[in-house]
């Protein structure tokens, strides 16, 4: 049968995995947030060419319409003849008064046409405006007099044939591509054609005037945002460029058509300057999907980091709770000894001197470590609190470190262990030591050294020298520290997490304290250690004369290296 599982085991492994829970919590809907976006843009993508397109189809309408709108509504002026202007017989006074209160500058030449019989034969006649003597003019030597027949032979035709027509439309006629005709035929009461009026138009008047007056008043209305980004273009029918509102390289158009009305031979394109609308579409693409990448990759960060410091607050509240859990511990159990024996004293139920000896050797080795570990606990308050200081002086290291091996050896002797003390036989280089920090920083080693040491009870301490360093080790041969965790084992209240470790009490301080009394002292504290093999500890220490050559050892302006700085140059 499975275990059942409980909701405090629930709990438990929830609170052991949060940080896991927490991401799959949010890394799953952001992930489904994602792909929905990407299908969203991806048929945006498709989409928003064919969109675009329609856009620019239907700006280009507007631009033909206002094209439209100003030519027709020209013509429509200019082009009202009454039919009294050509029968009972033709007025040229009265048509040329006509024209000269009208004005177009799109009309290169205005003229009127008709035609007639004489002696059986038919003819037809074209007559000119001359503005300059307001009058009607024969020019059968001018271009514009053989585009006037063409435009006005229609009509004339029907006059001649005396035909009736409802229709008096205007009508183009750009076989002529040079001399575009609009024309419009002049009705009698009863619908015949007695007359023809029209007006050649100007090329360079449409390209030069027209046409870039009708973008600019269409333009912005139709791409308020990106009107500068719009290129409208005009050919002729031999794919000749005659007319682009600004400069540009690449194709000519995307879009296109003909006018509908005038230039009909005419035609008008549009494209954007800088892509395609595809080059667009997935420029969009990109930018916007990036763009939902990177909120995404932030907002993923910011949870990653809030789930990280509260696992790291949560671990942090553990590791106190475990270090006042040992600390108890600690404390109990060389008080609940000394109060034993003591006892035992008091009462007098100890007569033998020998034991006597023991019992009082048990109350000063249990005092010795009350007073290293209430000593860890408050110097680890002035280090958090900033009020740590250290007398620096001029030292012997090897009286130091002999010391510290004293004041711990009854300890260890009651604990079965053996030190092997290997000083180097040459002098030493002097180093500036605060004596009664360093000799605990050793202490705390040794005592790490007998906690972790397993069934092998046989401790090393070596002092040696390095360019500009003296060096104290202190090694054992214990279940060592995995090599994943050798970073953090100085961090305050941790605890390498191996199986021996949770059988061994400890207040998780004295390495902390080992590695801030090395940084007051300009020095460093290194480790090599190996699973079921041992952990050597070194003390770095510079020499007297390298921190006088080399103060930038010391350029941290805290106050233990201000003092320190203030002892070298004593």
């Amino acid at each position: 049968m499975a275990p059942m599982v409980t909701r405090s085991s629930l709990k438990s492994f929830l609170r052991s995995r949060a940080l896991w829970v927490g991401l799959i919590a949010v890394v799953v809907p952001l992930l489904v947030n994602l792909g929905l976006q990407y299908r969203s843009l991806s048929e945006l993508e498709t989409a928003m060419p064919w969109a675009r397109r329609m856009m620019l189809r239907k700006y280009l309408q507007d631009l033909n319409m206002e094209v439209t709108r100003l030519y027709k509504a020209k013509a429509e002026t200019i082009l009202n003849l009454p039919a009294d202007a050509f029968e009972p017989e033709f007025q040229g006074d009265l048509i040329a008064h006509h024209f000269s209160k009208e004005s177009f500058d799109g009309a290169k030449r205005l003229f009127v046409g008709y035609a007639g019989k004489k002696a059986d034969m038919s003819y037809a006649v074209i007559l000119f405006y001359d503005p300059a003597r307001h009058a009607m003019v024969r020019d059968p030597e001018s271009p514009e007099w053989h585009a006037a027949h063409a435009g006005s032979a229609g009509w004339m035709a029907l006059e001649m044939t005396e035909a009736k027509t409802d229709n008096a439309r205007i009508s183009v006629d750009d076989r002529d591509p040079k001399n575009r005709v609009l024309a419009k035929p002049v009705l009698s009461a009863d619908k015949r054609v007695v007359g023809v009026v029209g007006m050649v138009l100007d090329d360079a008047w449409f390209r030069d005037k027209c046409l870039p007056e009708a973008i600019k008043n269409t333009l912005p209305k139709a791409f308020p945002n990106d009107s500068d980004q719009v290129i409208v273009t005009v050919h002729d029918k031999w794919e000749k460029l005659i007319y682009a509102n600004q400069t540009f390289t690449g194709q000519a158009y995307e879009v296109g058509g003909s006018p509908s009305f005038v230039f009909t031979d005419l035609y008008l394109g549009i494209r954007m300057r800088d892509a395609t609308e595809d080059q667009l579409a997935r420029r969009y693409f990109v930018i916007n999907f990036s763009l939902s990448m990177i909120a995404a990759i932030v907002l993923l960060g910011g949870i990653v980091f809030a789930l990280r410091t509260a696992s790291r607050a949560m671990r942090f509240s553990q590791m106190k709770a475990d270090f006042v859990s040992n600390v108890s511990h600690e404390l109990r159990t060389p008080l609940a000894s000394i109060r034993v024996f003591g006892e035992f004293l008091k009462l007098g139920r100890v007569n033998d001197e020998v034991k006597v000896k023991e019992y009082g050797a048990y109350i000063e080795t249990e005092s010795r470590r009350l007073t290293q570990l209430i000593n860890n606990i408050l110097d680890f308050s002035k280090i958090e609190s900033g009020q740590k200081t250290y007398q620096f002086e001029r030292t012997d290291i090897i009286r130091t470190v002999a010391d510290a091996i004293s004041l711990a050896n009854l300890r260890l002797e009651a604990q079965g262990f053996t030190i092997n003390f290997n000083p180097p036989v040459t002098p030493l280089p002097e180093v500036l030591l605060d004596c009664e920090a360093f000799c605990q920083a050793v202490m705390n080693l040794l005592d790490n050294a007998m906690k972790y040491s397993g069934p092998v009870k046989q401790l090393g301490v070596n002092i040696g020298t390095e360019p500009g360093y003296v060096t104290v080790s202190v090694s054992d041969n214990g279940i060592g520290i995995a090599k994943d965790e050798l970073d953090k084992i100085f961090d305050k209240f941790y605890r390498v997490s191996t199986g021996l470790v949770h059988d061994v009490k400890g207040s998780g301080l004295g390495l902390s304290i080992v590695k801030h009394v090395m940084d007051a002292h300009g020095g460093t504290v290194t480790i090599e250690s190996w699973p079921n093999v041992g952990s050597t500890f070194t003390l770095h220490l510079p020499c007297a004369a390298q921190l006088q050559q080399d103060p930038q050892t010391l350029s941290t302006p805290t106050t233990e290296q201000i003092n320190l700085k203030e002892a070298v140059s004593r």
